[in-house]
């Protein structure tokens, strides 16, 4: 049975695409109203909550750059406004800049973390506040297998998902008290825009390393996620799901 989200106010960041659009979905089936976060994809944004709701569902689409702490904030802010609280946080917002680190510039490395790990702070923050008034909420960061094992030619990237997995944790023990749960779901190699990016060989690779000897969906990803925001996972907190086919196995 699917979990229930009836009456629910979820925001994605980085919605419109990928593995946040079939998070979007995946919340806006069981029931939730769902904030689209975008930064640059007004129109992929604007087709998922047309989507959503030509399937009986509610959404809408919201332009911001959760680097920036104001307009995450905002962002948080006016979602509460509109709807009197927000229930579900989904960090999944997130870029890449890959190169081997004696290529890198030093920008190539703080405009990942200023997106991947500031930004989860900085919504994470906004939400907190409302969350913890109301003694609910759920917090899902989406992690990355790359924060787990470390992969060549993404020491920013690897950094700033290894960096979402001390902050869940962290701030897990935080809010525990005020029944405000915090998790990650580490992905491993998901069919998206960046994986066909990845050169054929490189992808051969890869799916070596997965014991189920596959890539993962966006749908695997958002399954996960809706599992830990439900109220069936109200006793779990401060956990790292791993969602790889197996590749980070303790």
């Amino acid at each position: 049975m699917a979990p229930s989200f009836k009456d629910r106010i979820a925001i994605v960041t980085g919605g419109s695409r990928g593995i946040g659009k079939a998070i979007a979905f995946e919340l806006a089936k069981g029931g939730a109203t769902v904030v689209v976060n975008y930064i640059n994809s007004a129109k992929a944004a604007e087709d998922v909550v047309n989507q959503i709701e030509s399937e009986g569902g509610s959404a809408m689409a919201v332009q911001a750059d959760v680097a920036d702490f104001d307009q995450a904030s905002n962002l948080v802010k006016d979602t509460a406004e509109k709807y009197g609280k927000v229930d579900i946080l989904v960090n999944n917002a997130g870029i890449t800049r890959d190169k081997l680190i004696m290529m890198m510039s030093e920008d190539d490395f703080d405009v990942v973390q200023a997106t991947n790990l500031k930004g989860t702070f900085n919504c994470s923050k906004a939400a907190v506040k409302l969350m913890i008034r109301k003694r609910y909420g759920r917090i899902i960061n989406i992690t990355s297998v790359s924060g787990q094992i470390g992969n060549a030619g993404q020491t920013n990237y690897s950094a700033s998902k290894a960096g979402q997995i001390g902050f869940t944790k962290a701030l897990a023990r935080e809010i525990a008290a005020r029944k405000v749960t915090v998790n990650a779901v580490a992905a491993g190699y998901v069919e998206t825009e960046i994986w066909d990016s990845v050169p054929e060989e490189a992808r051969e690779n890869f799916l070596g390393m997965i014991p189920l000897g596959r890539k993962g969906t966006p749908e695997d990803i958002a399954h996960a996620v809706a599992f830990l925001a439900s109220d069936e996972a109200s006793y779990i907190t401060g956990q790292v799901l791993a969602v790889d086919g197996g590749m980070a196995m303790a």
